[in-house]
């Protein structure tokens, strides 16, 4: 059976608007991505870790209650679970303050190896993180080697811009070894100074064969070295942009699985495969949008795994 696995940070999201809370709730980049794809019942393991303290708990049980196995979790006494404080500004887009005191020894855990079957999706400030870097980087290698759909979403902030230099090469690293790199137009502006797709595509074109460029409501460009395309963005008003990339990573992902789409079909797939496949990614970051959680809702989870059969 084909698996999913997800790396990345875990912390528990709090919401301002207007400078009022709003909301509470367990985030981190690949963790909403994971959220949203046990929602729709597919078999996702989320890599990361968090205390074992109040936070640590919330997140823990909100991962189980949506269906995302929680095996590969480090759960540490040496430390806080992390908090997030986002701020929503008037186009309702976030900038965040991080609270974070993690322990010395980070993701003290064996990790399982990735087959060629599976799907390991990893990226922001997480997978370049001393300590952090060095386990996932080698679990990437080992998943590109045995020829898994690697996905690599650098999610790279621009507060992090004054450690570009010594960033860089470990971005590059990963990169390197991912079968798609998924990046937003704000990741490839801070990263490689691009303004446009065109730009950040040859940017990357010889680090990796597939580049999906979101660019909000600008709509997302896909890149292989036989193919180039366009897609429309929906038109609406948004009421948090929180959790679009994570959920545009989940939709990609659900398409991927359910269109039965392995590492080797990447670089021959045309137009209507790939209009099968942005779409599902696109109406998955919209449903996000509309809401003040960072993935899918429920009723729309509900819709979608009626409606689709995934081949796993």
């Amino acid at each position: 059976m084909r698996k999913i696995f997800t790396a990345g940070e875990a912390l528990v999201d709090i919401i301002f608007s207007e400078g009022q809370p709003r909301a509470a709730s367990p985030g981190g980049a690949m963790l909403n991505t994971s959220v949203s794809l046990g929602r729709i019942g597919l078999p996702v393991s989320f890599i990361s870790e968090y205390g074992k303290d109040d936070p640590g708990n919330l997140i823990d049980r909100f991962l189980r209650d949506n269906g995302v196995n929680t095996d590969l979790i480090s759960r540490y006494t040496g430390g806080k679970t992390a908090i997030a404080l986002a701020f929503l500004d008037e186009k309702n887009e976030a900038h965040y303050t991080f609270y974070k005191d993690y322990p010395e020894k980070r993701l003290d855990l064996n990790l399982p190896p990735i087959t060629s079957d599976d799907i390991f999706l990893f990226g922001s400030i997480y997978a370049i993180t001393p300590g952090v870097r060095e386990k996932l980087f080698h679990l990437a290698v080992s998943a590109f080697e045995n020829g898994a759909i690697v996905i690599y979403d650098p999610n790279f902030r621009r507060t992090h811009n004054s450690e570009k230099e010594v960033l860089l090469p470990l971005i590059k690293g990963n990169m390197n070894v991912a079968r798609i790199i998924r990046a937003s137009h704000e990741d490839c502006r801070n990263i490689f100074n691009t303004g446009t797709a065109e730009e950040a595509w040859n940017k990357v074109t010889d680090l990796s064969g597939c580049l999906i460029y979101t660019g909000g409501k600008e709509g997302v460009s896909v890149f292989t070295d036989s193919y180039r395309g366009h897609f429309h963005a929906r038109k609406i008003k948004p009421v948090s942009t929180i959790g679009a990339g994570d959920t545009f990573n989940a939709g990609l992902i659900a398409a991927l699985l359910r269109d039965g789409i392995k590492s080797s079909d990447i670089k021959f797939l045309k137009n209507p495969e790939w209009k099968k496949i942005i779409l599902s990614a696109i109406d998955f970051a919209t449903e996000a949008c509309l809401s003040y959680e960072n993935y899918i809702g429920l009723a729309f989870a509900s819709r979608y795994r009626s409606a689709s059969r995934f081949q796993i």
